[in-house]
């Protein structure tokens, strides 16, 4: 198994409720799918460094996972499928 992390942002319009029930969707796809959920660190509503479709801040989650190397491209395509999210990225870590 392969260590990543993921940043993604939520729209800021989303309530509190649907970011918790996003954070958990995107934990239990991981935890779904053979991977192991290290670490979540929720950062709150921040401002964006520049505008992405009209808005300008969003909520921050980091999270650190091990996995096998399919898991990120289903990762990714629950990512691009999601209503609010506003950017993502996922990054295998160094050794």
């Amino acid at each position: 198994m392969r260590k990543y992390e993921t940043i993604f942002i939520l729209h800021p319009t989303m309530e509190e409720e649907a970011v918790k029930a996003n954070i958990e969707k995107f934990k239990g796809v991981i935890e779904t799918n053979g991977g192991v959920v290290d670490n979540v660190d929720f950062w709150g509503k921040r401002k964006l460094a520049y505008e992405i479709k009209k808005v300008n801040e969003g909520y921050y989650t980091l999270i650190n996972f091990s996995a096998n190397p399919e898991l990120p491209k289903e990762l990714d395509r629950i990512f691009r499928i999601t209503d609010g999210i506003v950017r993502h990225i996922i990054v295998k870590e160094e050794e």
